[in-house]
């Protein structure tokens, strides 16, 4: 089976914001070496998520893994999310979805946090 990754963003009203997601799509895409990683934007900006979606599935797509690119838990995580998915399921009853968890608290976000720091330190000269 087909197995397509949906990042899903917040979106922004500028779009080159929203190009860092595109970017990391890219990067995932590398990394995991999913055939169909595409990104969808919540608000702001298109593809909205049901586009993402339809990409995936013209793609030949069988199961979507839709994922939340959010760092924390909110009503889009947890009701408007739900919500695409549950459409998505109406639109495409052969398809299978399932939506990984959001961003959240993880060490590695601990990481890029501290080298950012790092990063901001060495800028100022405060190191």
């Amino acid at each position: 089976m087909k197995t397509a990754i949906l990042l899903m963003a917040h979106g922004s009203r500028i779009p080159e914001a929203n190009d860092a997601v595109r970017e990391i799509a890219a990067m995932v895409k590398e990394m995991t070496g999913f055939e169909i990683v595409e990104v969808s934007f919540r608000e702001q900006h298109l593809p909205d998520i049901q586009q993402g979606i339809d990409a995936c599935v013209a793609q030949g797509a069988e199961r979507v893994l839709l994922m939340p690119y959010f760092l924390f838990v909110g009503a889009h995580v947890q009701e408007d999310l739900p919500e695409e998915m549950a459409e998505a399921r109406t639109r495409y009853p052969a398809v299978e979805f399932a939506m990984g968890g959001h961003l959240g608290v993880h060490r590695k976000l601990a990481e890029v946090a501290a080298d950012r720091i790092a990063e901001a330190l060495a800028a100022t000269g405060w190191r």
